[in-house]
């Protein structure tokens, strides 16, 4: 995947690492009553602890850090394909497109939809309209999920901008998490991959940058990311009844059916009878 040539995207924000800067309220209340417990000058301590949080590099402005690093240079990429893929299907059809800022963070981070980490994946919040992504995921990816490669990558970030387009169209009821083999939160998800496919159809179209081998590594994610596939490896067996993304074949049919129209319309999962 020849993913240089797409323009960078600015609204990528980079957290890893955390940031120095004040003591929030709750931080300085901590303080006082830990102060107090060892029998401490209560402004003694918060000016120890001030210190040592100035003394912290600040992360630099959203979209500007680490831009020397190449993952980095990455995501911005491919998130700038996917702020020029939408913005004119939108307006096509009568609506502008919001671009999302994409979140880099490591090890756990406070979004507008709470607390997470980590090991929770990448995942979207539409209360602030922002991707999260810890970058040792694609490492996770080749190593035990099965799936590698650019492209794949930016099928998992694609995904997650997909249930950004959800939310600016009114698609998916976010307070709906129904689960279950053809539940709520399936149907979701499985949209999401189809607009990932859309963007892919898209994007090959803009650049012709796809080679052998890359579509592939994409459906190789969405096959290892599977409800059924990951249940199988984790308990031996299947239950339907706890899916939330959808099955292997699903998640691999859904993707190809936006990738190989490149229709949204076609994407309409919390209608279809077959999933």
């Amino acid at each position: 995947m020849d993913w240089r040539q797409g323009r960078r995207s600015d609204n990528v924000e980079d957290r890893r690492g955390g940031g120095g800067g004040r003591l929030s309220l709750g931080a300085v209340a901590i303080v006082v009553v830990v102060s107090l417990l060892l029998g401490k000058n209560p402004l003694e301590m918060l000016g120890l602890v001030e210190q040592a949080t100035q003394a912290v590099p600040q992360q630099p402005a959203p979209g500007t850090a680490d831009a020397n690093d190449p993952r980095v240079d990455f995501v911005r990429a491919i998130l700038g394909e996917t702020e020029d893929v939408w913005t004119p299907l939108f307006a096509a059809s009568g609506q502008r497109y919001e671009d999302p800022h994409l979140v880099l963070y490591s090890g756990s981070i406070q979004s507008g939809c709470g607390g997470a980490s980590a090991s929770s994946g990448p995942f979207y919040c539409p209360q602030d309209h922002k991707v999260y992504l810890d970058l040792s995921f694609f490492d996770q990816m080749r190593a035990r999920l099965g799936g590698g490669g650019d492209f794949a990558q930016a099928y998992v970030i694609a995904h997650e901008v997909g249930h950004h387009v959800q939310t600016l169209l009114g698609l998916a009821p976010q307070t709906a998490h129904e689960r279950g083999a053809a539940g709520s939160s399936v149907r979701r998800e499985l949209q999401a991959d189809c607009f990932a496919g859309v963007w892919a159809y898209h994007a090959q179209q803009r650049h012709h940058w796809l080679q052998d081998g890359d579509v592939a590594s994409a459906l190789n994610t969405a096959t290892a990311i599977g409800d059924d596939r990951l249940q199988k490896q984790s308990q031996g067996y299947t239950v339907p009844e706890s899916f939330t993304h959808g099955t292997s074949a699903q998640r691999v049919r859904w993707f190809r059916t936006g990738f190989e129209s490149g229709d949204p319309q076609r994407c309409d999962t919390f209608s279809a009878t077959q999933l």
